[in-house]
């Protein structure tokens, strides 16, 4: 379907440079602010108290979250697991306050608003935990990293694998430099949506990648540049359609999921936007630079016979 049909192709490539300077500014900015600010990092990464608490009736997580928010905890996290009846809280370390003064604390505020919800258990997850955490979602970035460049590199050419890769690593950089700047709350929810971006700026690409090895197959009168805008242009109303419904999915998410899923579709809305902007002007861009042409994804077929031989074409 193409509600958008473009008839004129846009000369993308014409401001690459001009673009690619200002996603270079923008990356470099990014990472100042993950160096000099760092990532304000969750109770899951950095440690604290877990609560699970049971009420007799659906607990309503909005109002425990307002309870416990008014004791002066900031980064609070409260969740239903199991049913919509258990809660689970988690507390951020205090200084100065052991773990089961912050439970005695939390369950006496929440029996003034409900006498019947009862504490299941409490704990103390310690930074190691934390630590352990950080360390296997660095391991399952890198890996999809690795997985990405190796199926690019077999699917079309290692060009497109290394431009892909990069484009991608720029989104990623990107939408921890929001979270640095702003100071947003860095959870694994968050990492979860890092990774879905990542996946899904790989989508775009590959579909950008495979019109513009279709285009060099079809037009053979094309330099590369013109190949690229075509390949480009011819996809974008796929592009605004498949962008558009799923950007909508995410802002309602983010209007009505309520905290726990509020940064995750704000981690989500950024990489959708940058993921557009990598995939036409940052991995197409790189490709271009690092001279893909025709003979790098359109094979030359072989020829049946060498005219060369003297036995070629004798009959058997």
């Amino acid at each position: 379907m193409e509600f958008f049909r473009i008839k004129k192709d846009i000369p993308f490539m014409k401001y690459a440079l001009i673009l690619n300077a200002i996603s270079l500014l923008t990356f470099v900015l990014a990472v100042f602010f993950l160096f000099s600010r760092g990532l304000h990092l969750s109770v899951e990464f950095t440690g604290g108290t877990v609560m699970e608490v049971a009420y007799v009736q659906t607990a309503d997580v909005g109002k425990v979250r307002e309870t416990v928010t008014k004791l002066g905890y900031a980064d609070v996290i409260v969740q239903n697991f199991g049913t919509s009846r258990d809660v689970m809280i988690r507390l951020p370390v205090q200084k100065g306050v052991t773990s089961a003064q912050q439970s005695e604390q939390v369950l006496t505020a929440l029996k003034a608003a409900d006498p019947e919800v009862t504490l299941r258990r409490t704990e103390f997850v310690g930074p190691q935990v934390g630590e352990e955490l950080m360390h296997n979602g660095l391991m399952a970035l890198g890996m999809v990293v690795l997985g990405i460049v190796i199926y690019l590199a077999f699917r079309f050419e290692w060009k497109f694998g290394v431009a892909a890769i990069i484009a991608n690593l720029h989104d990623i950089v990107i939408i921890l430099g929001f979270f640095a700047f702003f100071q947003w709350e860095f959870s694994l929810a968050v990492l979860a949506g890092i990774l879905a971006v990542l996946g899904y700026s790989v989508n775009e690409s590959v579909v950008i990648f495979d019109r513009i090895r279709e285009t060099f197959r079809k037009f053979r009168k094309l330099n590369t540049h013109e190949v690229i805008d075509h390949a480009i242009t011819s996809t974008m109303s796929r592009t605004i359609i498949t962008h558009a419904s799923t950007e909508a999915m995410v802002l309602s998410m983010f209007f009505f999921g309520g905290p726990s899923l509020h940064y995750f579709a704000l981690a989500l809305t950024i990489g959708i936007l940058f993921g557009i902007y990598s995939s036409v002007f940052v991995a197409a861009a790189i490709a271009m630079w690092l001279g893909v042409t025709r003979e790098d994804l359109v094979k030359s077929p072989k020829k049946d016979h060498d005219a060369n031989d003297p036995n070629a074409g004798a009959s058997v």
